[in-house]
């Protein structure tokens, strides 16, 4: 059985802009690879070397993003009274307030406020509503987050 992926629209766009970027390298790697071959012995050719491993990252990650978008599940952003996937979440620590989008693992990226809910802030904040509170046990200690609006 296949794995399903759940992203949101927006990731599932992200995606399809990074496969056509990467499509479109293949050209690129393979000129690299034909100029590199020009260069004269292939045992000892760091060029060729270099640029046949780019295209095994290329290659690989192109095959990478095709599965997840073929074994996509969209999941809808919002709407929703508790925290669920797609949920856009703003905490207040304090006197501090963050926001956070509550995403599948395949899109999560927290420098950009993207939080998979397979993460520990992502599993505490789960089926949570605005006013609840949650506390996360991170490496400096508890964090107490209180829910201030779901969107």
């Amino acid at each position: 059985m296949k794995k399903k992926y759940q992203i949101t629209n927006e990731g599932r766009k992200e995606l399809e802009t990074e496969l056509k970027a990467l499509i479109g390298r293949r050209s690129q790697v393979a000129a690299k690879i034909a100029e590199a071959r020009d260069f004269g012995d292939l045992s000892e050719n760091a060029e060729y070397d270099v640029a046949r491993e780019e295209q095994g990252l290329v290659e690989t990650r192109i095959a990478e993003i095709e599965d997840i978008l073929q074994n996509a599940e969209i999941i809808k952003s919002g709407g929703s009274s508790k925290i669920v996937l797609g949920s856009k979440v703003e905490l207040k620590i304090g006197n501090k307030h963050v926001t956070y989008s509550i995403v599948g693992p395949v899109e999560a990226n927290p420098l950009e406020g993207k939080i998979s809910n397979e993460s520990p802030i992502g599993l505490a904040l789960f089926g949570k509503k605005v006013g609840d509170s949650a506390t996360i046990v991170t490496p400096k200690g508890e964090v107490t987050y209180e829910i201030a609006n779901i969107g």
